[in-house]
């Protein structure tokens, strides 16, 4: 089921973008029966599936030309509260991507993932403290040392820091299922109404944190909400199917998923949106139409990707056209 999803993800976009899939030697064939004609699939050796966090972030440098960013990747906690171990082959993923894109590569000296961090294009970074201040990814970095090295590698001006992300995301909080920015001076919040509910304060507290500052530009966020869907938990038969190595964190019946419809991808024209839970689907979809009136919203059932601990946004990795153009001999 987790394939058709990734599948279904992949030929959305390739409506209107050029796609490339990576995959293992062993699933090569698989990949191309199931994907449109139109998607580039590769072999690609990695130890998990989420391009977000360990393919590179792509930048276009002062003279336009694409560039990316290869950041240290420990599986979201290294050795002390990681996902799983080895994840050598994650770590070289951004490298391998960029040589087949033919892009320059900056190697970062220090460990991020690709959704511990939002951009608005604009100077404005959007991160959690949970995460980047975590001591299992950075232990010899302070707070400004990392902003210091996110202005150096991403070209940023500000750092907006929020506390958690949402709960019981295992990636200690990733701000790309919190909160993101849908145009500059505006984000979209993970949002929970129920007082009784974990989820309630960390959302209170990020609305209370981007209500209080200003962006790169000056200008005050106006923030919109996005329902919360569920509370969802994984059941007996999604745990006892999923196809874990024995190195895994093990996933059990009644763990809360961190479902979230920010968890969305932008493409050109459209925005493929998971689709999570029958009771708030139809909500976050008009939420999201309004928003972005000149998009179209895809729904994509998106729970098996769910299960797997993160979403659409998380398997992708958005490559942007260079701003000059090569001149062929």
């Amino acid at each position: 089921p987790a394939q058709r999803a990734f599948a279904a993800v992949a030929a959305a976009i390739a409506a209107v973008e050029p796609v490339t899939v990576g995959v293992s030697a062993r699933q090569f064939a698989n990949a191309r029966a199931r994907l449109p004609a139109a998607v580039r699939v590769i072999e690609m050796s990695s130890n998990d599936a989420w391009m977000r966090d360990v393919g590179p972030t792509f930048v276009v440098d002062a003279r336009g030309r694409r560039r990316g960013v290869d950041w240290v990747f420990n599986a979201w906690g290294g050795i002390e509260g990681g996902l799983y171990f080895p994840w050598d082959r994650d770590d070289q993923v951004a490298a391998k991507v960029l040589q087949i894109e033919n892009s320059g590569r900056y190697r970062a000296p220090f460990v991020l993932e690709g959704g511990a961090i939002h951009v608005d294009g604009q100077g404005t970074l959007l991160t959690t403290e949970q995460c980047l201040l975590n001591p299992n990814r950075n232990p010899q970095l302070s707070r400004v040392a990392l902003e210091l090295l996110l202005q150096r590698y991403l070209g940023i001006e500000q750092v907006i820091w929020l506390g958690a992300g949402v709960f019981n995301d295992e990636t200690d909080g990733h701000v790309d299922n919190l909160c993101c920015f849908i145009r500059p001076g505006e984000v979209v919040l993970h949002w929970c109404e129920d007082r009784a509910d974990p989820q309630y304060e960390i959302s209170r507290d990020a609305w209370e944190r981007l209500h209080a500052v200003r962006d790169a530009r000056g200008r005050p966020l106006t923030v919109h909400r996005l329902p919360m869907p569920g509370p969802l938990y994984m059941t007996a038969a999604e745990a006892a199917g999923l196809d874990a190595a024995g190195s895994d964190r093990p996933r059990r019946a009644g763990d809360r998923l961190a479902a979230s419809y920010v968890n969305f991808y932008c493409a050109n024209g459209r925005v493929l949106m998971p689709l999570l839970d029958p009771r708030t689907d139809r909500r976050a979809r008009a939420a999201l139409a309004r928003l972005l009136p000149r998009r179209e919203i895809v729904g994509i059932p998106a729970r098996e990707i769910l299960l797997g601990g993160g979403n659409i946004h998380c398997i992708t990795q958005q490559v942007p056209r260079p701003r000059h153009r090569v001149m062929k001999p």
